[in-house]
């Protein structure tokens, strides 16, 4: 009877360590796998939320910001002379609607009056003073 004895005590302790390794590899499992992933995940995810939340704020920052610019209507061409004081020229256009046509008569007059400065202003709304747009 005792190797009876000895094979049931045996028996239990193999119940008992299956019991303990089988519990083991659960809890390695949990907490080595499981637990892990699931936190990563959430941190991906709440990352991708905190990005997108901070690309809408600026979004709508700037959308509330921007304010849409406004081309000045009349544009005018000043003549400097050598000295850099303001001058005349007689037989000059010098007011303007669009920059671009300023800007070609600009380029002219300089080649034709090459001891003068040119400078192409005009009045913003928001300005006490002309602002010069171009120098040449």
């Amino acid at each position: 009877m005792k190797v009876m004895d000895q094979l049931i005590n045996f028996k239990g302790f193999l119940l008992a360590g299956s019991a303990v390794v089988a519990f083991s590899h659960f809890v390695y499992t949990l907490f080595g796998y499981t637990i892990p992933e699931i936190v990563i995940q959430f941190f991906k995810e709440f990352g991708a939320v905190i990005v997108m939340m901070a690309v809408f704020v600026f979004a709508v920052t700037w959308l509330l910001k921007a304010k849409p610019y406004k081309r000045p209507q009349n544009y005018s061409v000043v003549v400097y002379d050598v000295y850099g004081t303001e001058s005349k020229i007689d037989g000059l256009r010098t007011d303007f609607k669009t920059h671009d046509v300023a800007w070609s008569f600009m380029k002219q007059y300089k080649k034709s009056y090459p001891l003068y400065n040119f400078a192409m202003v005009s009045d913003l709304p928001n300005s006490d003073k002309m602002t010069i747009f171009k120098y040449l």
